[in-house]
């Protein structure tokens, strides 16, 4: 059998996929599974971009686009981002990618050489690990701490600078710890890549997803930012187009150009038709998008109460995302065995928190993404296992 080549072993998996395998083969057997697992909208996409995607569709809009994505998408991606972020961006400025997981593996890609350090604030979606790792990089983890909120101090990123570190990839709002950063924090962080020509990539694809009045800080919204940074966002938690396969990234000509070569020479492009709907996405009507927005904050609230009645559990309110990040460390048992535990025991699908690299040790992450009578029932179930013990 011929060898797989050496980085293959380098390339990780996504804890969730694993999870909702066991899931599934648990339910063919007849057990009742609640998923909490998925960070997967509980919503269709809104009914104006189903009808657009209907009629792309129907009018042939189904051939190869130029690897950056159709100019039309590209143009109002860049108003989109300009009125959000209070800039001038150029559709040169935007790359559409399939997914924004494309746009981030492409920057990576583009950017780090082996050897190279990556700094990575953890615990983190784990692709960021993953990339790199694949790359030939080298992860430097930066612990978030709960007190902090999840958000990272100056001080222990500067503590992990080195000549070979090359760039610093952020999420904001983070999964899965719920946490966002403050114009500060990010403030921070550009003064140090610019001091350093180091590289920023912060994934910004929960941006809307914020609550108590909390506005989304963008990395591209500090001064100095554009020179230095690449900010990926996408389609998939906003308007729950997961299916569409849609992200995009928006920097310095140059970095989006080698993002849209690495496009082109993987999924060479983006599908005609859904980039023709996530252009109705954007400049079509948002009240289902705020209707299900409002609807995450009622689940954040509901989840958060119940957490708080689980003997062992405790919690920092998460300021955006659709996910909860318990501290289950009182209750005495590791993440993946308590995760374990409630999966085959109490039939509750959800990830430990080591899912997200080690500084993930004495957490779960649960998604409220789904309906709330699993949100109440899955909580019920926990709480009542947790209470056996």
């Amino acid at each position: 059998m011929p060898r797989f080549a050496s980085r293959m072993s380098r390339l990780g998996v996504e804890g969730a996929f694993i999870v909702l395998a066991k899931a599934r083969e648990l339910e063919r057997k007849g057990k009742s599974v609640i998923h909490l697992e998925i960070g997967e909208p509980g919503y269709s996409p809104p009914k104006h971009v189903i009808e657009a995607t209907k009629k792309a569709v129907e009018s042939g809009m189904t051939k190869y686009t130029p690897s950056a994505g159709i100019y039309e998408l590209r143009e109002a991606i860049a108003e989109r981002v300009s009125e959000t972020r209070g800039l001038d961006i150029k559709p040169e400025n935007v790359v559409v990618t399939t997914g924004a997981k494309l746009a981030i593996f492409g920057a990576l890609m583009s950017f780090i050489d082996p050897g190279d350090e990556v700094i990575i604030p953890m615990p983190a979606y784990p692709a960021y690990e993953s990339v790199t790792n694949f790359v030939g990089g080298i992860v430097k983890p930066v612990v978030l701490k709960e007190e902090r909120g999840f958000s990272p101090s100056v001080e222990d990123i500067t503590a992990q600078l080195t000549d070979k570190t090359k760039a610093i990839v952020i999420n904001t709002p983070s999964n899965p710890t719920g946490g966002a950063y403050g114009r500060r924090d990010l403030e921070e962080i550009v003064k140090l890549a610019m001091e350093r020509d180091m590289l920023v990539i912060s994934d910004e694809i929960y941006e809307d997803i914020v609550f108590d009045g909390r506005k989304h800080e963008s990395i591209l919204s500090i001064p100095g930012a554009e020179e230095v940074s690449i900010m990926v966002s996408g389609f998939s938690k906003t308007w729950a187009m997961t299916g569409y396969r849609l992200g995009y990234a928006v920097g310095r000509q140059e970095f989006v150009d080698k993002i849209a070569q690495i496009q082109l020479n993987t999924s060479s492009c983006p599908a005609h038709f859904a980039q023709v709907a996530a252009i109705e996405a954007i400049r079509g009507p948002q009240d289902e998008v705020h209707e299900m927005l409002k609807d995450y904050e009622r689940k954040r609230n509901a989840i958060y109460e119940e957490i708080s009645k689980i003997r062992g559990f405790s919690m920092v309110k998460p300021a955006g995302t659709f996910y909860a990040f318990p501290n289950t460390k009182a209750t005495g048992l590791p993440s993946r065995e308590l995760a374990d535990r409630l999966l085959l025991e109490a039939g509750v699908a959800l990830l430990p928190g080591t899912a997200f690299g080690e500084a993930g040790e004495g957490y779960l992450r649960i998604s409220f993404a789904g309906p709330m009578e699993d949100i109440r029932e899955g909580m019920r179930r926990i709480r009542e296992y947790v209470e056996s013990l």
